[in-house]
């Protein structure tokens, strides 16, 4: 839509434009209004416009755009100095626009640009023009955006198919790797609970076992205490009877002192009769010396090798042997190659012995010791010293085996302490009932 106001009517200037000025023609009017504001005086400016008449094109441009789009639009005198500047840079375009045919080559934006500077005849229609014809380029770029967009969306769309085609394959895999192993975890679960059922069913065997046991050793304590019932009332009535034997030799009952000497005659009698009928042998032997073994001058004995040590507290020995019938088993080559290697075996030997001795007249306990005599050449001529029995060992025999002869041959009860730092012997003899001690506990004892 076209108005003419004033002016006659053929002039170009009265036209006016009805819609806003598209935005790629009025960036091109800038343009032009910035490439002619440096040709201008200071003077020629407009008010709005002079504070910018030292800037660069470029910042010029960027920073006094709106201000010089809008002086165009309303100063005329300013838009004809401009128009001039243009006509003086571009007297083609500016001539084919004054005679009202604009070259179809021209970019449509710089025409309509150049035409809202010049403002020749019919410059509205090419500016509308140029607006409608931004609007379809611009239409078109978008369309071919949307269609480069859906393209790249198309092909996501694929990728992210094919991605989920693989992931849901995977995940399949996954699913049946899982469903395989929970069927492999069901059957050991099974197998744990058969198992579990079986333990519980062999638990109540043996739990109805130990409940037998128990009843048994219940019967068997009943049994005992009913017979030392018995024995205690038959010796309140020996008791008794010996009372009344002493009452009655105290009364000078002399009928009574003949019958109850005539019953001791009986029983002497008896028990010697009995002594000799068995064959029993006066006790003249302890039972460590019944043990099988070597004693000093008849055997090769051979070394020991070296032991591990194991502190303790040295008290812990003054205790055990303080007990009654103490029985002390020392393993000699343990305890001298813990205390003194570096010494030859014969005076390893006689250094021990010597402190067991004074040891054992400390404590008055048995004492016993035993050196390996497996791998010596020759007899040992050693005289034992006094309160210490000596032994070695027979070819063939450690001296550990040795010593657990020894622990098995005393009777039960009989405190046996043994000296050795070998754990396996350590743990033998534990196990026979005797309390091993480590030999550097003894080595401290003796220093």
């Amino acid at each position: 839509m076209v108005e003419t106001r004033g002016g006659e009517p053929g002039d170009g200037a009265a036209e006016v434009l009805d819609r806003p000025l598209p935005d790629g023609v009025r960036r091109r009017v800038v343009q032009i209004v910035s490439d002619g504001f440096g040709g201008l005086t200071l003077g020629e400016l407009p008010a709005q416009l002079r504070q910018y008449a030292r800037f660069a094109p470029n910042r010029r441009t960027k920073f006094a755009g709106n201000a010089m789009a809008a002086a165009v639009e309303t100063d005329p005198l300013f838009r004809q100095r401009i128009g001039e500047k243009f006509r003086d840079a571009q007297p083609e375009l500016a001539g084919a626009l004054d005679a009202g045919s604009p070259p179809p080559a021209a970019d449509p934006l710089d025409v309509a640009a150049a035409a809202y500077v010049l403002r020749p005849h019919g410059w509205v229609k090419l500016v509308t023009a140029a607006g409608e014809e931004a609007q379809r380029a611009d239409a078109e770029r978008a369309d071919e955006e949307s269609r480069a967009e859906l393209e790249r969306l198309h092909e996501e769309l694929a990728r992210a198919r094919e991605h989920t085609r693989t992931e849901t394959e995977r995940l399949r895999a996954e699913l049946d790797a899982a469903k395989r192993e929970t069927e492999s975890l069901h059957r050991k679960l099974r197998s744990a609970l058969s198992d579990v059922k079986r333990g519980e069913a062999a638990l109540r065997k043996v739990q109805a076992e130990i409940d037998a046991v128990r009843a048994e050793s219940h019967a068997q304590v009943s049994a005992a205490e009913s017979e030392t019932r018995r024995l205690k009332a038959r010796l309140g009535e020996a008791e008794a009877a010996l009372e009344a034997t002493r009452k009655a030799a105290r009364e000078g009952r002399s009928v009574e002192d003949m019958r109850v000497r005539l019953l001791l005659d009986t029983l002497l009698d008896a028990t010697q009769g009995l002594r000799r009928e068995l064959a029993l042998p006066p006790v003249s032997v302890r039972p460590a010396e019944t043990v099988d073994a070597v004693e000093p001058g008849r055997m090769t004995p051979k070394d020991i090798a070296n032991r591990a040590l194991s502190e303790h507290d040295p008290a812990v020995l003054d205790q055990l042997l303080a007990l009654p019938q103490a029985h002390l088993v020392v393993d000699g080559y343990n305890v001298t190659k813990t205390g003194y290697p570096q010494m030859p075996l014969e005076k390893q030997r006689l250094r021990l012995l010597g402190q067991l001795s004074q040891l054992a007249a400390q404590t008055g306990a048995e004492t016993t010791c035993v050196f390996d005599g497996a791998e010596l050449a020759a007899p040992v001529l050693l005289a034992p010293p006094r309160g210490v029995r000596v032994l070695f060992s027979k070819p063939g025999v450690t001296a550990d085996e040795l010593i657990r002869q020894l622990v098995r041959a005393e009777p039960p009860g009989r405190p046996v302490i043994v000296v050795s730092t070998d754990r396996e012997v350590a743990d033998g003899v534990a196990r026979a009932g005797a309390r091993p001690v480590a030999s550097a506990v003894l080595l401290k004892r003796l220093s």
